[in-house]
């Protein structure tokens, strides 16, 4: 089944629904003998075609005069699209359903009636003012539900359901109890995706409306002292477990509110889980072991999702017990066994724009604070002159993050960031810091079937003879073949403290 609802761009009619029984394909356009009609010359004759194969539902533009898909320029190539997909063509926005159905209205106002009655007869925010613990009015909530829910066919899951709406995280809250989903991402109310083992899932989660989206977003972020409203339309928070949020809401977030979750690990990994999981090879993990314990300064580099903090603390675990760590973040994430850590998080403006202490303004202070090693969760911006001082000073065996697809981009990214502090220092003078200041750039990445990988390990060796920052290649990783393992292997070059990594004793690194 295909249904795709019709409406007139940026308007707050509901649409217009078309339901097809079959898997497609179903026709759009402006001719009278397409499955959609759209009435207007902006709309080709034959505009795009929808399909569904009964796990993946999918649009091809054959226009000439072009379509988006969730603000993407579509091309004449096949593209696959979620569930809830928006696709505009011309002045029409087309959400696109398939194999499930949303909510009916019936059912998402049977869940609005029964919320609004449980306000009219609890005062919730007197309540909430009242206790400390939300866990402390379920309750009383509860037995009100039960009330108001009273005659309804699935009482008992109605009750559960707008329970932990009120009071939790709504349909979140399982997901968050479940060990196996590491990221939940909420894109619109009726539209709610899990990654599982790296792959990304949907699920047959609701929220009622956007109402009860933004609700829960009030509710994680206000005990952290932030808001999220029109003038703040997004917002970094992190719930008590230490789980990352990100919420957006209208008018940046044109579907409604959108959450997105990374769980946070309850059992921090180690060298042994990264190994097993074919992260990385054992000699890559004896190598890196040994780096951090000889004080080697490390860049983790790599995209969203692909495991940059997860391997940042892997490699803490290798920092001795007797040195003093001292961690900054913007979201605390970084789950250190050593005892003796300072966690730092920065902090945004208040509600009258003050306040703010920023990574770098963390950095500075940590320098006064008599650190072995600095960890930074990640230099995104001018902090990273700070970084690089710091490791350039004396704080041998300090470690960060940033976004890049490859060693040498990590090193051209830092040179970016340096040039963003807007510090009154030549292009050339930044990168004899950077190759003064950082030992290895170790590359993770996200791979097609979801698995993270180390995929190489570069030393930085100086400056080469055109004056940029000179990498050498000590370990790369090779794509799987015919669904095999990868293979991991050395290059042949040596790092140039090899002699001081063999001085160490071996640690238990299977």
């Amino acid at each position: 089944m295909i249904r795709i609802v019709v409406r007139a761009a940026n308007s707050e009619d509901g649409g217009e629904p078309h339901e097809f029984p079959d898997s497609g394909p179903v026709w759009i356009g402006r001719d009278i003998a397409c499955d959609v009609q759209l009435c207007s010359e902006l709309v080709s004759r034959r505009h795009a075609c929808v399909e569904f194969d009964g796990a993946r539902l999918s649009v091809q533009d054959i226009s000439a005069n072009g379509s988006t898909l969730d603000g993407e320029p579509l091309t004449k190539q096949r593209r696959d699209a979620g569930l809830g997909a928006l696709l505009q063509v011309g002045p029409f926005e087309l959400d696109l359903w398939a194999g499930v159905k949303p909510q009916g209205s019936h059912a998402v106002d049977r869940r609005r009636r029964i919320h609004h009655a449980l306000l009219d007869e609890l005062d919730l925010v007197a309540l909430e003012r009242g206790r400390a613990h939300p866990d402390a009015l379920r309750p009383q909530v509860g037995a009100a539900l039960q009330r108001l829910c009273a005659g309804e066919p699935d009482a008992e899951a109605l009750v559960a359901q707008l329970l932990d709406e009120v009071l939790g995280l709504g349909p979140l809250q399982a997901l968050l109890e479940d060990d196996e989903v590491s990221e939940i991402m909420v894109v619109h109310p009726e539209s709610i995706y899990v990654e599982r083992a790296g792959r990304l899932q949907h699920t047959e989660l609701r929220f009622t409306d956007d109402a009860s989206v933004q609700a829960t977003i009030e509710r994680i972020v206000a005990p952290l002292g932030r808001r999220i409203d029109e003038s703040t339309p997004l917002v970094d928070a992190r719930l008590p477990d230490g789980s990352r949020v990100n919420a957006i809401i209208p008018p940046l977030a044109r579907r409604g509110p959108c959450i997105t979750i990374r769980k946070f690990q309850r059992r921090p990994l180690g060298f042994a889980d990264l190994v097993r999981t074919h992260s990385m090879s054992i000699e890559m993990a004896d190598f890196l072991d040994r780096a951090v314990r000889a004080r080697r300064n490390i860049v983790v580099s790599g995209g969203t999702g692909s495991g940059k903090t997860t391997l940042l603390n892997v490699l803490s675990s290798s920092i001795d017990e007797g040195e003093r760590i001292i961690t900054i973040e913007d979201a605390a994430e970084l789950q250190l066994a050593q005892q003796h850590v300072v966690s730092l998080e920065s902090r945004p403006q208040n509600l009258e724009g003050q306040g703010e202490y920023s990574i770098g303004d963390l950095l500075r202070n940590a320098l006064r604070m008599r650190p072995d090693r600095i960890i930074v969760g990640e230099c995104r911006g001018g902090e990273a002159v700070q970084m690089l001082q710091a490791m350039n000073t004396g704080h041998d065996g300090s470690m960060t993050t940033t976004h890049a697809n490859s060693p040498d981009g990590a090193a051209r990214r830092l040179e970016v960031l340096c040039l963003m502090a807007g510090v009154d220092m030549p292009l050339s003078a930044i990168r004899h810091q950077i190759a003064g200041s950082i030992d290895l750039i170790v590359q993770q990445a996200r791979l097609g079937d979801g698995s993270r990988r180390v995929v190489a390990i570069a030393e930085v060796v100086g400056i080469d003879e055109d004056g940029r920052v000179q990498l050498q290649d000590l370990y790369r990783a090779s794509p799987p073949r015919d669904g095999g393992e990868p293979a991991f292997r050395p290059t042949g070059h040596l790092a140039s403290f090899a002699p001081l990594l063999a001085a160490l004793p071996q640690e238990r690194v299977p």
